[in-house]
């Protein structure tokens, strides 16, 4: 096969952190490779710098056998390579349209003014084309939901028809029909002999979809995996450079919650997402939530934690009505955003200035004086129980990977000992290890008497860590279940449709 992508000893720096280290990757036409590895293990690093997002310290790139150094990721999709990226990727404060065709807006002009029409057309064919038909090119992108917002960047993407095409961790952040789009695209390019460079945690979908699989750690080129010689707990091991040790999700069935209700909802109403919803939380509990996308289970969080409010129907807290956020917290409410680079999380701030905002009342004399030695103590308790892989306090959370950013915003939480916690999507974009982490945190909770609202698009995680879940579908609850060993993602999924 001929070799399309070709990174040769690339390595980079940030700081005192190597990121990359001499790593070498080839990729060939028609074909599927994919990266795994740890949070920080180096995956987005090196597609980021072979994509124009940023330059190496040292290393050689080709692409088609010929020296590879784009200016820019537009200079890099004009000639041949896209990226998908993780987070967001689009300008919330434009059109629709006008994202899809940013920086190449100027090919509608007209004289004096833009050809609207033209760029709508062409817009709304581009996402037509990928089967985004329910988004409309004149909406403003802001309004959209991130899910939303991600099949606008596949859609500005495919519109060049790139030869190479680099998804990282998209699929996270997609309900199943976004997952499809994207598999359709992966397929298709593979079947006209272009490359996909496939980024994922998910080992079952990266397993399911790639030809190749190449492991990272801690910036190293650890191994590289055939089709035939795919097998789980190899790759696992490789990842981690250990076995996984302990339980990844829960092992105990028959454990009745018997606390208290903490918080309590009636009759929820706020237009199509929230309709006449009712349920309770108690003590000691996990509650999942899931359903497909748009069934208004991320709304929930978010009028749960007062960052929305409701048209009718009302819900408290130990008995107490919740006015805002403010008053969430004074609650010992915290909130981990499925969209957690806008919501839950400053990128422009330090790691300490994250974790600290939230937890001013826990070490701040009288509430006022804030002593530099009190708060370095509050943050690096969460930095050294989290396990946040960083340079230290002050380094800027757009600097960390994805399982250590959404650590801090963990952190924000745990370190003002939250007794409620709303996580929405909370192993989104991590990996295993952390994945095994976080869950074993939430049990550890748990049996401390604290309550968790976990709302999932994942089932293996809903059932894997829930002592109910309730069912959403269209605003409504459609089922409850209990936890059990006989309960399967049909059960749960049957509801949803």
């Amino acid at each position: 096969m001929r070799t399309i992508v070709e990174i040769k000893n690339m390595s980079k720096r940030f700081g005192s952190t190597i990121a990359l280290s001499n790593v070498s990757i080839e990729a060939y036409e028609g074909e599927i490779l994919g990266l795994i590895g740890e949070n920080g293990s180096g995956k987005s690093t090196v597609t980021s710098i072979y994509a124009g997002m940023q330059k190496c310290d040292k290393g050689e790139m080709l692409f088609e056998g010929k020296p590879w150094s784009p200016t820019s990721m537009n200079d890099a999709l004009k000639h041949g390579v896209g990226m998908i990226v993780q987070e967001n990727g689009t300008v919330p404060g434009i059109s629709v349209a006008e994202n899809i065709y940013l920086g190449e807006i100027s090919e509608y002009k007209k004289g004096l003014f833009i050809d609207r029409k033209s760029l709508m057309a062409d817009s709304q064919k581009a996402l037509d084309d990928i089967g985004a038909e329910h988004i409309k090119a004149e909406m403003v992108t802001g309004a959209l939901d991130f899910q939303d917002r991600k099949l606008v960047e596949i859609a500005k993407v495919m519109v060049n028809d790139p030869k190479v095409l680099v998804v990282d961790e998209t699929t996270t952040a997609l309900s199943q029909k976004g997952r499809d789009i994207i598999y359709s695209i992966m397929n298709k390019m593979k079947n006209e002999g272009k490359t996909v460079i496939f980024i994922s945690h998910d080992l079952d979908e990266i397993m399911n979809v790639c030809d190749r699989l190449t492991v990272l750690r801690d910036g190293n080129i650890i191994r590289t995996f055939l089709k035939v010689e795919f097998e789980e707990n190899a790759i696992k091991t490789s990842m981690i450079g250990r076995e996984l040790q302990g339980n990844y999700y829960r092992d105990d069935y028959g454990d009745e919650v018997k606390g208290k209700a903490v918080l309590k909802a009636d009759n929820l109403n706020k237009g199509n997402q929230l309709v006449n919803f009712s349920f309770e939380l108690h003590e000691g509990e996990i509650l999942g939530v899931g359903g497909l996308s748009h069934c208004g289970m991320h709304t929930l969080g978010k009028v749960l934690f007062g960052a929305e409010g409701v048209e009718s129907g009302e819900f408290t807290i130990r008995g107490e009505h919740v006015k805002s956020i403010a008053d969430a917290m004074k609650k010992q409410v915290g909130y981990v955003a499925k969209d957690r680079d806008t919501e839950s999380l400053n990128l422009d701030a330090s790691i300490k200035d994250n974790i600290a905002i939230a937890g001013l009342d826990k070490f701040a004399v009288n509430n006022m004086l804030i002593l530099p030695s009190r708060e370095n103590k509050y943050v690096n308790a969460q930095i050294e129980q989290l396990s946040i892989k960083c340079s230290g306090a002050n380094q800027y959370v757009s600097a960390l990977s994805g399982g250590n950013k959404q650590k801090v915003a963990f952190g924000k939480w745990l370190g003002r000992d939250s007794e409620i916690l709303i996580l929405d999507c909370p192993t989104r974009g991590v990996d295993i290890g952390v994945k095994q982490a976080m869950y074993q945190l939430m049990y550890k909770m748990r049996q401390e008497g604290k309550s968790i609202l976990l709302i999932s698009e994942e089932m293996a995680e809903l059932i894997g860590m829930s002592d109910r879940i309730l069912v959403m579908k269209d605003g409504e609850l459609k089922k409850e279940l209990y936890r059990s060993k006989e309960l399967s993602e049909a059960d749960v999924i049957q509801y949803m449709i």
